[in-house]
Protein backbone atom coordinates (compact mmCIF):
# COMPACT_ATOMS: atom_id res chain seq x y z
CA UNK A 1 0.00 0.00 0.00
CA UNK A 2 1.17 3.49 -0.98
CA UNK A 3 1.05 5.99 1.98
CA UNK A 4 2.51 9.18 2.52
CA UNK A 5 2.51 10.97 6.10
CA UNK A 6 1.82 14.20 6.69
CA UNK A 7 3.88 16.93 7.10
CA UNK A 8 5.13 16.74 11.04
CA UNK A 9 3.48 18.79 13.29
CA UNK A 10 5.33 20.91 16.13
CA UNK A 11 6.31 18.83 19.00
CA UNK A 12 4.50 20.82 21.20
CA UNK A 13 1.13 19.63 20.13
CA UNK A 14 1.66 16.47 21.23
CA UNK A 15 0.13 15.05 17.79
CA UNK A 16 1.66 11.87 16.34
CA UNK A 17 1.36 12.52 12.49
CA UNK A 18 -0.62 9.30 10.61
CA UNK A 19 -0.04 7.57 7.03
CA UNK A 20 -2.99 8.98 4.37
CA UNK A 21 -3.52 6.26 2.42
CA UNK A 22 -3.82 6.68 -1.29
CA UNK A 23 -5.73 3.80 -1.99
CA UNK A 24 -9.51 4.49 -2.84
CA UNK A 25 -12.02 1.96 -0.83
CA UNK A 26 -13.57 -1.22 -2.65
CA UNK A 27 -17.25 -0.92 -2.88
CA UNK A 28 -19.00 -3.89 -3.02
CA UNK A 29 -22.06 -3.58 -5.66
CA UNK A 30 -25.77 -4.07 -4.23
CA UNK A 31 -27.21 -7.14 -4.83
CA UNK A 32 -30.64 -8.22 -6.51
CA UNK A 33 -32.97 -10.10 -4.16
CA UNK A 34 -36.65 -11.26 -3.97
CA UNK A 35 -37.34 -8.99 -1.09
CA UNK A 36 -39.62 -5.87 -1.48
CA UNK A 37 -39.01 -2.46 0.43
CA UNK A 38 -41.37 -2.10 3.35
CA UNK A 39 -44.08 0.30 2.81
CA UNK A 40 -43.26 3.77 3.03
CA UNK A 41 -39.34 3.11 2.23
CA UNK A 42 -38.02 5.74 0.08
CA UNK A 43 -34.92 3.34 -0.87
CA UNK A 44 -36.80 1.54 -3.54
CA UNK A 45 -38.95 3.11 -5.72
CA UNK A 46 -42.18 1.41 -6.39
CA UNK A 47 -42.44 0.89 -9.84
CA UNK A 48 -39.13 -0.99 -9.53
CA UNK A 49 -40.41 -2.78 -7.26
CA UNK A 50 -43.20 -3.85 -9.22
CA UNK A 51 -41.14 -4.38 -12.39
CA UNK A 52 -38.91 -6.78 -10.08
CA UNK A 53 -42.28 -8.70 -8.66
CA UNK A 54 -43.62 -9.02 -12.45
CA UNK A 55 -40.11 -10.73 -13.66
CA UNK A 56 -40.48 -13.03 -11.17
CA UNK A 57 -43.93 -13.81 -11.53
CA UNK A 58 -43.30 -14.34 -15.84
CA UNK A 59 -40.83 -16.47 -15.26
CA UNK A 60 -42.89 -19.03 -12.57
CA UNK A 61 -45.59 -19.34 -14.91
CA UNK A 62 -43.27 -20.22 -17.90
CA UNK A 63 -41.70 -22.55 -16.26
CA UNK A 64 -44.18 -24.03 -13.91
CA UNK A 65 -44.82 -27.06 -16.07
CA UNK A 66 -41.70 -28.04 -15.84
CA UNK A 67 -41.90 -28.29 -12.11
CA UNK A 68 -45.16 -30.05 -12.53
CA UNK A 69 -43.66 -32.92 -14.76
CA UNK A 70 -40.52 -33.46 -12.78
CA UNK A 71 -43.17 -33.89 -9.78
CA UNK A 72 -44.06 -36.70 -11.50
CA UNK A 73 -40.81 -38.79 -12.05
CA UNK A 74 -40.25 -39.41 -8.64
CA UNK A 75 -37.47 -42.43 -8.45
CA UNK A 76 -39.08 -45.52 -7.05
CA UNK A 77 -42.73 -44.37 -8.06
CA UNK A 78 -43.20 -42.80 -5.16
CA UNK A 79 -46.30 -40.74 -4.34
CA UNK A 80 -46.00 -36.83 -5.47
CA UNK A 81 -48.69 -34.05 -6.57
CA UNK A 82 -50.59 -34.82 -9.68
CA UNK A 83 -52.03 -31.16 -11.23
CA UNK A 84 -55.32 -32.62 -12.04
CA UNK A 85 -57.34 -29.76 -11.29
CA UNK A 86 -57.52 -26.44 -10.57
CA UNK A 87 -56.89 -27.30 -6.44
CA UNK A 88 -53.69 -29.06 -6.95
CA UNK A 89 -52.39 -26.32 -9.14
CA UNK A 90 -53.01 -23.83 -6.61
CA UNK A 91 -51.37 -25.51 -3.41
CA UNK A 92 -48.37 -25.93 -6.49
CA UNK A 93 -48.49 -22.59 -7.76
CA UNK A 94 -48.66 -21.25 -3.23
CA UNK A 95 -45.60 -23.21 -2.28
CA UNK A 96 -43.70 -21.71 -5.42
CA UNK A 97 -44.99 -18.32 -4.46
CA UNK A 98 -43.62 -18.57 -0.60
CA UNK A 99 -40.54 -19.38 -1.80
CA UNK A 100 -39.44 -16.29 -4.25
CA UNK A 101 -41.72 -14.07 -2.03
CA UNK A 102 -41.61 -13.08 1.98
CA UNK A 103 -44.96 -11.99 1.97
CA UNK A 104 -47.81 -13.60 0.18
CA UNK A 105 -51.43 -12.56 1.15
CA UNK A 106 -54.43 -14.59 0.26
CA UNK A 107 -58.04 -14.07 -0.59
CA UNK A 108 -61.06 -16.39 -0.88
CA UNK A 109 -63.73 -15.60 -2.52
CA UNK A 110 -66.25 -17.47 -4.70
CA UNK A 111 -67.33 -15.34 -7.96
CA UNK A 112 -70.47 -16.49 -10.05
CA UNK A 113 -68.48 -18.26 -12.91
CA UNK A 114 -67.54 -20.62 -10.23
CA UNK A 115 -71.18 -21.64 -9.34
CA UNK A 116 -70.69 -20.68 -5.56
CA UNK A 117 -67.39 -22.69 -5.26
CA UNK A 118 -64.20 -20.64 -3.46
CA UNK A 119 -61.02 -19.29 -5.35
CA UNK A 120 -58.29 -18.50 -4.31
CA UNK A 121 -56.12 -15.22 -5.37
CA UNK A 122 -52.65 -14.15 -4.48
CA UNK A 123 -51.58 -10.94 -2.73
CA UNK A 124 -48.29 -9.65 -3.04
CA UNK A 125 -46.30 -6.00 -2.93
CA UNK A 126 -48.87 -4.87 0.11
CA UNK A 127 -51.74 -6.32 -2.37
CA UNK A 128 -50.76 -3.86 -4.89
CA UNK A 129 -50.44 -7.24 -7.14
CA UNK A 130 -53.03 -9.96 -7.57
CA UNK A 131 -52.51 -13.33 -8.92
CA UNK A 132 -55.05 -15.87 -9.90
CA UNK A 133 -54.66 -18.79 -11.28
CA UNK A 134 -56.71 -21.37 -13.19
CA UNK A 135 -56.78 -24.26 -15.46
CA UNK A 136 -58.23 -25.59 -18.67
CA UNK A 137 -60.19 -28.29 -19.10
CA UNK A 138 -62.96 -30.05 -21.50
CA UNK A 139 -65.80 -27.53 -21.80
CA UNK A 140 -64.27 -24.61 -20.83
CA UNK A 141 -64.38 -22.54 -23.76
CA UNK A 142 -61.92 -19.24 -24.40
CA UNK A 143 -64.87 -17.26 -24.04
CA UNK A 144 -65.65 -18.70 -20.49
CA UNK A 145 -61.83 -17.75 -20.01
CA UNK A 146 -62.25 -14.42 -21.30
CA UNK A 147 -65.53 -13.91 -18.99
CA UNK A 148 -63.52 -14.87 -15.89
CA UNK A 149 -60.59 -12.88 -16.55
CA UNK A 150 -63.07 -9.73 -17.29
CA UNK A 151 -64.63 -10.33 -14.00
CA UNK A 152 -61.59 -10.93 -11.90
CA UNK A 153 -60.58 -7.64 -13.24
CA UNK A 154 -63.18 -5.79 -12.22
CA UNK A 155 -63.32 -7.46 -8.61
CA UNK A 156 -59.84 -6.09 -8.26
CA UNK A 157 -59.57 -2.90 -10.12
CA UNK A 158 -61.42 -1.51 -7.61
CA UNK A 159 -58.92 -2.57 -4.80
CA UNK A 160 -57.77 1.50 -3.14
CA UNK A 161 -54.07 0.18 -3.87
CA UNK A 162 -54.77 -1.78 -6.61
CA UNK A 163 -52.37 -1.65 -9.66
CA UNK A 164 -51.57 -5.20 -11.67
CA UNK A 165 -53.70 -8.29 -11.96
CA UNK A 166 -51.62 -11.26 -13.64
CA UNK A 167 -53.96 -14.29 -14.46
CA UNK A 168 -51.78 -17.74 -14.80
CA UNK A 169 -53.69 -20.16 -17.24
CA UNK A 170 -52.86 -22.90 -17.04
CA UNK A 171 -52.86 -25.32 -20.30
CA UNK A 172 -50.93 -28.68 -19.80
CA UNK A 173 -53.07 -30.65 -22.46
CA UNK A 174 -52.57 -27.66 -25.21
CA UNK A 175 -56.17 -26.89 -25.10
CA UNK A 176 -55.72 -23.23 -26.21
CA UNK A 177 -54.83 -23.10 -29.88
CA UNK A 178 -53.52 -19.25 -29.86
CA UNK A 179 -52.24 -18.89 -26.43
CA UNK A 180 -49.90 -15.70 -27.52
CA UNK A 181 -53.15 -14.28 -29.30
CA UNK A 182 -55.43 -15.27 -26.29
CA UNK A 183 -52.55 -13.01 -24.21
CA UNK A 184 -52.77 -10.33 -26.45
CA UNK A 185 -56.72 -9.74 -26.46
CA UNK A 186 -57.01 -10.33 -22.47
CA UNK A 187 -54.32 -7.91 -21.60
CA UNK A 188 -54.97 -4.83 -20.75
CA UNK A 189 -52.47 -1.59 -19.57
CA UNK A 190 -54.14 1.59 -18.63
CA UNK A 191 -52.24 4.68 -16.21
CA UNK A 192 -54.11 3.06 -13.13
CA UNK A 193 -54.10 -0.83 -13.88
CA UNK A 194 -52.66 -3.18 -15.48
CA UNK A 195 -54.00 -6.48 -16.23
CA UNK A 196 -51.84 -9.45 -17.53
CA UNK A 197 -52.36 -12.96 -18.98
CA UNK A 198 -49.80 -15.50 -19.39
CA UNK A 199 -50.94 -19.21 -20.69
CA UNK A 200 -48.46 -21.67 -20.27
CA UNK A 201 -46.84 -24.21 -21.56
CA UNK A 202 -46.88 -22.97 -25.16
Amino acid sequence: MLSIPDAPLPAASGIEPKPVSLVAPVVTPPTTATVLAAPGDSSMNSSQSETTTLDILRRMCARFHLVARQLRLRKEYRPTLEITDEQDLQDLFYALLRLQFDEVGTEEWAPVYADGANRTSYLLDWDKTVVVVKQTRSGLTIRDIAEQVTADSARYSERPNGATLLCFIYDPDGRVGNPRGLEADLSTVSDVYRVEVIVAPK
